[in-house]
């Protein structure tokens, strides 16, 4: 069963899918009122599902009302990648916004997603913690570069 901020977080990204919007301006207060809850709620959601590791950068706007501005960030796996080696590690919920952020991006799609948050799954990675994210770091930057290193889908449909 989907929760609040399940449902809030599906609207605002439905809001910033449609055709031209750049970037999405929004009123906590009209948010919440939508959804019939309190103000911080919709603050929680953009907190914890509007990360720059998901691929997003939430402003607030001082005056007139106090609105909020969310875009995406174009972030390439470049960036991702030079980030992971200059880190001692990387813990599972990081790891998934990582991956959640390049497939929203188009970097991979939704089955190498999947794919690789199974592979980086705290419970197949049975190693004491710090290893553990260590060595998650280590397969996710390795992952990231076979899945970026593959042919665009359009050169390969252009040469059948």
């Amino acid at each position: 069963m989907a929760t609040l901020s399940d449902a809030i977080e599906q609207y605002l990204l439905q809001q910033l899918a449609h055709p031209g919007v750049a970037a999405l301006e929004i009123q906590r207060a009209e948010v919440a009122e939508r959804f019939g809850c309190v103000p911080s709620q919709v603050t929680y959601v953009l907190v914890t599902r509007f990360t720059p590791a998901r691929g997003f950068l939430v402003e607030a706007r001082r005056g007139g009302g106090g609105g909020i501005r969310i875009s995406r960030l174009r972030l390439g796996a470049e960036r991702v990648l030079a980030l992971l080696a200059s880190a001692p590690g990387i813990d599972q919920r990081r790891a998934t916004d990582v991956v959640r952020g390049l497939a929203a991006q188009q970097w991979m799609t939704d089955r190498e997603a999947r794919m690789v948050m199974a592979a980086l799954d705290r419970d197949v990675l049975d190693l004491p913690m710090a290893e553990r994210d260590r060595v998650r770091a280590r397969i996710l930057g390795a992952m990231i570069l076979a899945v970026v290193a593959k042919e665009p889908p359009q050169a390969e449909e252009a040469e059948s």
